[in-house]
């Protein structure tokens, strides 16, 4: 038997290539991770980069006067939003948690009347299978109300932990200073130290990442945005007018949130919110939590074919599975994360995935 030793280079030189690869995404995100008040700042920078030209363009100055005042005006309104929402945040948190137990006393009275009213003996249910659902719905809400109070217990004591929010602020601040100011300089000092082909090649899949995963998440975000300050308006109209909304900001965080993750929307938080609103009484609230989902779902209709250019080319399955293997991984901050990796290893390995990934692998 004769072995193709070229065959078998060329499939090994494959395979490593996409290990390597994988790997390298891998560690990528853990520095992103170590160095986050850096890829903060890089993020804000690329937001404020058409403020910095518009700047340039229409008042003649140079790039370093322009990229002072825009960083000015930004550093009050970032540092103005971290004091509100930091205070209001804690504020509510504290109140949150302070209450739990009041609402756990309170879902467990709504799931008792709820099984109260129904018939059990015309459904001929077991008393033991009976039993196991009344447990099981005890330590549901049980489960939830400890997994709400590790959550707003952690963000409380990140949000109260002044120096180290403070450290990170400054750090933040300081490096969107220099990328905004020096922008031009330390892309220079890059090309200058990296050989020519491997500018070339970074180029080639910088521009189709920034593209593809760029697009997604500046449009993403604008969206997620936009709802959010639609949401947290219309809980605070709510609250002013006496419907029993307790908590708006650290409320609409959670629809924001829940909208930012693929395939849900914030519909999955409020649609469940209004029936259970409902379940204990309130349905001028209930009513109110749906007229104000149907608003943010009609905006987001409206704005989104404006907004994302096209297709990120994922089936939403892709998506689900890049989004439970997050979860797995990392917890709840590995659902947003997933799909992004899954996004950047797409834009690597297109040409792979173009032609298929086993026949580019293992086709002579």
């Amino acid at each position: 038997m004769v072995i193709d030793m070229n065959y078998w280079g060329k499939v090994m030189k494959n395979i490593i290539i996409l290990a390597v690869s994988i790997i390298g995404v891998y560690l990528g995100f853990k520095l992103a991770i170590f160095y986050i008040p850096f890829l903060i700042a890089f993020i804000i920078s690329l937001l404020l980069e058409p403020c910095i030209r518009f700047i340039m363009r229409k008042t003649k100055l140079k790039r370093k006067t322009s990229s002072i005042i825009v960083f000015i005006v930004a550093i009050v309104l970032i540092v103005g939003l971290l004091v509100w929402s930091g205070v209001t945040l804690v504020t509510e948190a504290s109140n949150l948690l302070m209450g739990l137990n009041e609402y756990f006393e309170q879902g467990y009275a709504l799931v008792q009347e709820m099984l109260s009213k129904i018939d059990f003996t015309k459904l001929q249910i077991p008393e033991n299978i009976m039993s196991t659902i009344q447990n099981s719905a005890m330590e549901f809400l049980g489960t939830l109300t400890q997994w709400a109070k590790n959550a707003l217990t952690g963000a409380i004591n990140f949000l109260t932990s002044v120096p180290t929010i403070g450290v990170y602020t400054v750090i933040t601040l300081l490096a969107l200073y220099f990328i905004c100011v020096d922008k031009v300089y330390m892309i220079d000092q890059l090309e200058h130290h990296l050989p020519e082909t491997w500018v070339k090649r970074i180029g080639i899949h910088l521009k189709g990442l920034v593209k593809s995963l760029g697009g997604y998440l500046k449009a993403e975000v604008t969206l997620v945005f936009i709802s959010f300050v639609i949401t947290l308006i219309g809980l605070y109209i709510f609250h002013f007018v006496g419907l029993n909304v307790q908590y708006p900001l650290l409320m609409a965080l959670i629809i924001g949130f829940v909208d930012l993750l693929p395939i849900f929307g914030s519909g999955t938080f409020m649609i469940p919110w209004a029936i259970l609103t409902a379940c204990t009484g309130d349905f001028t609230l209930a009513i109110a939590i749906l007229v104000l989902w149907v608003i943010i779902s009609v905006v987001r209709q409206f704005l989104e074919p404006r907004i994302v250019s096209g297709s990120i080319g994922i089936h939403p399955i892709f998506t689900l599975i890049a989004m439970y293997t997050g979860f797995k991984f990392i917890g709840i901050l590995g659902m947003i994360i997933g799909p992004i990796i899954l996004i950047i290893l797409k834009n690597i390995f297109a040409t792979f995935i173009d032609k298929g990934v086993f026949k580019s692998i293992f086709e002579r």
